[in-house]
C-alpha cells in the first residue's frame, strides 16, 4: 500500500492466517487511514525471524504470542539477538485459537507415544502450551519427539503431508485439517482456562517516539473488530477473508467466521489484554522455561497507556 498524505506507514510483521482478519478489514475499509496511519503487512516464516527483526528495528509492530515477547525479554528466546530486547505489549487480539490436531491415525493422546509433534520454536511461542496439553493427556516429556517446523502455515502443510503426528494449529487452520479427516484432540483454553495469545508487540523506545502511530493502529484495529462482529457485514467479511486466503473454500470460510467471531471464544472484543491469561503464560514459562526464572507479574510486559489513549472517553 502506498503512503497516504498526512499518514505514517507502520511496518507490521504477522504470521499468515485468518487471525489477521481485523487488519485486513481495517485496510479494506480505510479504518487505519482515518486514524492517520498506513499499515504495511509482512508475513513471517517463523517466530525467530519475527522477533529478531522486531528487536533490530526492521519492523515496528509484531502481531505475535505474548510468550515470545516475554521469552526474549527474559533471555529465554529461541534465537540470539544483536541488541538487548526491550519489548512490550500494547494491545491484545485473541486467546491464541490453539487446537491440538493429529493425523487421522492418531485418535488419542496415547496414540502419540513414540511419535513426532511439531512446534514453531522449542522454547517460545506456544511450545509450552503443547507440552502442558500432552502432560495433561498423560504423556511424559520423553514420550514424544519435538520437531521445529516453522510457523502455523508451515506446520499445517507438514501435518497434512503426515511428516509429523500432531501439532498445535491456530484457527481457522484446523478447519482445513478436519475437513480432510484429521483429528482435533484438544482446544487449549478448555485445558488451560484463561490464556493470552496474540498481542501487538513493540520496542519501548519506538513506542515512546511514535505514540500517535500506535494509537492510530489500535483505533483502526478495533474499528476492524467492530465491523467484523456486525452480522450485517458477514458476507463482505467472508469475501475479504477469501481475498486474503484465496485457497480457502467458501464453506470453510463460513466455518471460520463462526469460530473467530464466537462471542465467548473468538477475537477479544475491544482488543484488550487478558491479565489472567498473561498469568497463565507466565506460569507455563516458570514451569518449562530455561534457564528457570522467577519472573515478574504481567505488567512488566505490558504498557496500557497507548490502549487507554486510543479508547474514547465515555
Amino acid at each position: 500500500m502506498d503512503r497516504v498524505f498526512g499518514s505514517d506507514t507502520i511496518e507490521v510483521i504477522v504470521f499468515p492466517g485468518g487471525f489477521n482478519w481485523p487488519i485486513w478489514v481495517a485496510q479494506e475499509n480505510g479504518f487505519f487511514e482515518r486514524n492517520n496511519v498506513t499499515v504495511k503487512i509482512t508475513p513471517t516464516p517463523n517466530s525467530e525471524f519475527q522477533l529478531t527483526n522486531l528487536i533490530d528495528g526492521k519492523f515496528d509492530i509484531a502481531m505475535t504470542a505474548i510468550d515470545n515477547l516475554i521469552a526474549y525479554m527474559e533471555g529465554q528466546g529461541e534465537a540470539p539477538t544483536t541488541q538487548t530486547p526491550d519489548l512490550v505489549a500494547v494491545m491484545g487480539s485473541d486467546n491464541g485459537f490453539l487446537r491440538l490436531v493429529s493425523v487421522p491415525e492418531v485418535k488419542t493422546y496415547a496414540d502419540l507415544k513414540g511419535k513426532e509433534v511439531s512446534v514453531d520454536a522449542r522454547t517460545t511461542g506456544y511450545a509450552f502450551v503443547l507440552e502442558k496439553l500432552l502432560e495433561k493427556g498423560g504423556l511424559n516429556f520423553n514420550d514424544v519427539t519435538y520437531v521445529k517446523a516453522g510457523g502455523v502455515l508451515q506446520r499445517l502443510e507438514a501435518l497434512l503431508a503426515k511428516k509429523h503426528a500432531a501439532t498445535l494449529l491456530i484457527s481457522p487452520f484446523e478447519v482445513v485439517a478436519e475437513a480432510r479427516g484429521f483429528n482435533r484432540l484438544a482446544n487449549a483454553v478448555d485445558v488451560l482456562g484463561h490464556y493470552q495469545g496474540v498481542v501487538a508487540g513493540v520496542r519501548r523506545q519506538w513506542a515512546k517516539e511514535n505514540e500517535s502511530q500506535i494509537v492510530g493502529f489500535i483505533r483502526g484495529f478495533r474499528a476492524g473488530l467492530d465491523w467484523l462482529y456486525d452480522l450485517a457485514n458477514k458476507g463482505e467479511a467472508i469475501a475479504i477473508l477469501r481475498k486474503n486466503l484465496p485457497n480457502m473454500a467458501a464453506d470453510l470460510a463460513y466455518n471460520a467466521y463462526g469460530i473467530l467471531m464466537d462471542p465467548t471464544d473468538g477475537f477479544t472484543r475491544n482488543a484488550s489484554i487478558d491479565l489472567e491469561g498473561v498469568r497463565t503464560v507466565l506460569a507455563l514459562r516458570r514451569q518449562y522455561g530455561e534457564p528457570q526464572k522467577k519472573l515478574m507479574g504481567p505488567m512488566k510486559y505490558i504498557d496500557l497507556s497507548y490502549y487507554e489513549k486510543a479508547t474514547p472517553a465515555r
